[in-house]
Formats: structure tokens, sequence, C-alpha cells
């Protein structure tokens, strides 16, 4: 095989080689093209946590296209620029549309994931989501949260079928967060291009299959994330019914994978990796194993994380296979996986665009990959004053409304108001919902989707203006932790002055935080707690550090 300007150009036994061609000998070795991973979480809460960490993660494991199913839009450029400086799989983003209350609604702003609950609304979202180039979108239309709580926020089919309608004259695929049967059925009927997770609440009669067969929709089976017996875990107690009702879903998952596999559906691979006990690059490898344990060969699994995956996103013109033209994204393998899918273990060498990037002969990984975040920028002291006419920050960062998660959300809505005087305001109005730690507040970036850090060692603390009675949370969010102060406000507008040294580290679960650092921050956030169904409304203007 020859491989110029990033793609293969020849295959066969007689290549004519220019001048110069380097040649790489692999005699034993199996070459395959690069693996994929169609769901994953780069969340800061996976393993690894950090991007360049996560991206070597998957390098490591022979996976060069991986999708991100976590991201706020708002983050995608900054994020293609980070990860062009780093030894990274291709990326693809994923937009997120749920609904009110929704999974994946239920912690997440607005900004990152979209409500939706009409076909309307799901046209609306779906155009406002275009300016960010997403590469395609994923609904959660499946509200069966794992049969843990009520199903009170599946999508209809009407709004779901308007979702894939509007996306797909767009060109964008949508997978869709579907866990049962009865909902996989509604994404088959809605248009759905494939379900981003198994069925797992029963086994598919043959009435079910054939319906999906007819639909043309893919099955991304994400077994890794459901197994109940996690590699190197101690073996559970089977007796405990939440225990065994996890090894039931799980039967019914690797049924359902076999099933619609012999029926011609395609099944491609995918792993949720970022979830609980589910650790980038290395659960994709395990995938491929559950697969097999599920009734497919080797091969055919193979098949299914290279040209089938490739094919469900409609990059199979692109890559997945190893033919002339296509991407060379390759990984050579000291065995023969398609004999014993454990020797897909045994990567010897990643190519990413025909250049070596790990194994054996290959340079040392960019010293971004060694770096768990980006260089901190700096920031003018003006975060906003509210009068910029296109609703972005004066650093022109999009805010974010910040409130409390869970099924039962505060109601919150901020906009910009005129002022008293002149000028404008930023006003926060709010439901608070019906539990003890409502919350209402609103975010504001430092840097575009939130991705690159800040250092503010030049200035000495924050100044803001605040209206409306009460006592509100000033707080710094950053890549280390995050550090807050208790202000007060009246009824008139109040001057206020933070400095710096009176923020104390807000605790998490594992403890203390870490001290004030003036580096590695991401945004400031300003917002309050009230009781359950109270109603709330503040002003904020004029922030700037000082």
């Amino acid at each position: 095989m020859l491989i110029e300007n990033g793609r293969i150009s020849q295959v066969g036994p007689n290549l004519r080689l220019p001048a110069g061609t380097r040649k790489i000998a692999a005699r034993g070795a199996a070459l395959l093209p690069g693996l994929f991973d169609l769901h994953s979480h780069w969340t800061p809460s996976g393993v690894p946590a950090t991007t360049p960490q996560i991206a070597t993660a998957y390098l490591k494991n022979g996976v060069t296209s991986v999708s991100d199913f976590h991201e706020q839009p708002e983050s995608y450029l900054p994020r293609r620029e980070w990860l062009a400086q780093i030894a990274s799989p291709h990326v693809a983003f994923a937009a997120r549309i749920s609904t009110p209350g929704g999974h994946g609604a239920d912690w997440g702003d607005q900004a990152t994931t979209i409500w939706i609950n009409t076909p309307e609304a799901a046209r609306a979202a779906v155009k406002s989501l275009l300016p960010y180039k997403p590469d395609f979108i994923k609904a959660f239309a499946d509200g069966w949260r794992y049969g843990t709580a009520a199903d009170n926020t599946s999508m209809d089919e009407a709004t779901l079928a308007a979702l894939s309608s509007a996306a797909h004259a767009e060109g964008l695929e949508v997978l869709t967060h579907t866990v049962t049967v009865d909902r996989g059925l509604a994404a088959a009927r809605g248009g759905v291009d494939s379900l981003a997770h198994s069925m797992q609440d029963r086994r598919l009669d043959a009435e079910d299959i054939a319906s999906i067969r007819k639909s043309g929709m893919a099955v991304i089976p994400t077994l890794a994330v459901y197994d109940p017996q996690k590699p190197g875990s101690a073996p559970r107690d089977r007796s405990d019914s939440k225990v065994a009702q996890s090894f039931a879903k799980f039967d019914n998952a690797l049924y359902n994978a076999k099933a619609l596999f012999d029926a011609g559906v395609p099944i491609g691979v995918g792993t949720d990796a970022g979830m609980p006990d589910t650790p980038h690059g290395a659960s994709t490898i395990r995938e491929l194993e559950l697969l097999v344990r599920a009734g497919l060969s080797p091969s055919q699994v193979l098949t299914a994380a290279t040209s089938v995956s490739a094919r469900i996103l409609h990059l199979d013109q692109d890559r997945g296979t190893i033919a002339p033209g296509k991407r060379a994204d390759l990984i050579l393998v000291k065995g023969k996986p398609w004999q014993d899918i454990a020797d897909i273990h045994k990567i010897d060498r990643v190519f990413i665009d025909g250049k070596l990037v790990l194994g054996s002969g290959a340079p040392a990984l960019p010293l971004a990959n060694r770096s768990d975040r980006l260089p901190s920028a700096q920031v003018a002291p003006l975060v906003d004053d509210f009068e910029r006419a296109d609703g972005r920050s004066s650093l022109d960062t999009l805010r974010l409304e910040t409130g409390d998660g869970g099924l039962d959300r505060t109601v919150e809505i901020s906009q910009v108001v005129p002022r008293d005087g002149g000028g404008h305001a930023l006003l926060v109005s709010a439901r608070m919902a019906q539990k003890a730690e409502a919350y209402a507040g609103v975010a504001i970036p430092l840097t575009r989707g939130s991705v690159r850090p800040v250092d503010l060692h030049r200035y000495k603390g924050i100044r803001l203006e605040v209206k409306g009675a009460g006592s509100y949370s000033l707080q710094f969010n950053g890549l280390d932790g995050r550090w807050s102060k208790d202000i007060q406000a009246g009824e008139g507008w109040t001057s206020i002055d933070v400095p710096f040294s009176e923020l104390k580290a807000v605790a998490t679960r594992k403890g203390a935080g870490p001290a004030w650092t003036s580096d590695g921050i991401v945004q400031v956030e300003i917002g309050t707690q009230r009781g359950p169904g109270a109603r709330i409304a503040f002003q904020v203007d004029e922030i700037r550090f000082y």
C-alpha cells in the first residue's frame, strides 16, 4: 500500500513507488483501518478527564475516529482548534436536543442541550445550530431513564419526525438516546438514522426486528457502558434485585444486538465512554469483545468498528476501508484479530492521515498532548456591560443560564433590559423548583465556550452592580475548582467590590477545594438560592475586573 498526502494512493502487489518513498516493514502484522467509537462523552468527570489525555487514550487503542456527544456548540470552534494542535483522532461533535426535563436536559443549560416538545420547536432548534456546523444531531428521545424513574419526558413521534426531517434537509444525521424497544420502534418510524444505545427492556420479536430493518435505521449498542461486570471489578451479588435487573437488561442488550445483526441491521461501534466506569479508548476495545460475546464473529466485529461505522456517519467515502482514495487512518496489529478478537489489544502502530503518531518508530507526541489544558489567555477588564446588540457578552461570549438540575428544574429567564437612567442591564427572573436547594443564576464565560482558561493575576478583584434585595453568590468557575463569596444587594442598585483574596473554595464530594490561584479560570457566575416555589428577580450590570 502506498500513502501520499495523507491518503491511500495504491493498493496491490506491484506498486509504482515515487523516488524517496519511505518504506515501513510490517511483515507478520495485520494492517487494519483505524477503529471508530461513535458514542463518547469528553467530560471532565470521565477517565481520562482532559482533552489531550482523552485523545491519547483513543490513539493508544487504535481508535482514529470518535464522536463526542457532550459539548455545547459554542465550544466547537475552540475545541476544533485545540484538537488541531495535538495528536488526536478525528473528532465529530454532536449537537444535543432533548425535551424539557428530559435525559440530557436534566443537567445541561439550553446552550448545551436545546429543549423541544413540538415540531415547530424541533425545526427552530436545528436552524439555530447551523452556524456552529455540528457534525450530526443527538436527540434524547427516550425518557425511560433505565427503569429507575418515571417516563414522563419522552419525545413524541411528531416532534422526533420533524427533527429528523429538518436535520436531513441540512445534511445532518440524527442519532438518538433510546434504550427501550417501544421507543426504538418510534425512532425508526420518526426517521432517525441510528440508535445510539442498545434496547434493553425486553427482547425484540420478529415483528420488531422487521420494522427496524425496513426503516434502514442502524444501531450502536454501547454494550461497554451497560456491562454489569466491568473489567477488573469485584464480582457482584446477583441476589440483589438491582444487580439482577442490570444483568437481565444486559442479556437483553446482547440478544438484541445479535438478532438485529442477523436481520441485516447495520451495527456500529460506540461505548458511551466518559460515563462511570467506562474509560476512553480501553472501552472501545471492550466493546469489540462484548460484540463477539453477543454472537458476532471477530471479523464481523472488525467490520462493524470500521467500514460499517464509517457508513453510519456517511463517512465511508473518506475512511473505514483500505482502498485508493481513502484517508490513511490505519493501525498495525501483531496478531490476527479477525480470528481472535483478543489480538486487537496487540496494537503496534497507529497512523492518522498517513502520519505515524504512536508505536514503534513514532516521534514523541506533541507537547500539547502532555498538557491538560490550553495556555491561559489574558482578558480585558470589562466582562459585561450588557450593551452589545447581538446579545453576547463584552468578551464576545455566550451567557449561560445556570439553574439547578433534575427532573423538576427551576424555570429561569435571563434577558437584557433597559436600565433606569440609560443603558442596559441583565434581568434574571425565575420560579424556583419544588426542592430545598433550588437555584437560579447566570454564568459569563471568559473565553468562547469556556474552553481556554484565563489568567487574572494582573487584577485584584471584580466589581459589579446588583439590584434586587437578597443574598447572592458570586462564583468563579475554573479548571481546578470553584470559588465563591456571598454578597448582599438591596432594592436599588448596589456597587459591590469583591477582592480575589476573599473568595473561598467551594467544597466538592471529594472534600475541600483548592485555594484560589487567579489562573485556570473560565467563568464568572452570579446566582441565588431560594425556597421551594419562590419567585425571584434580580438585575446585574457593569461586571469588570479591577
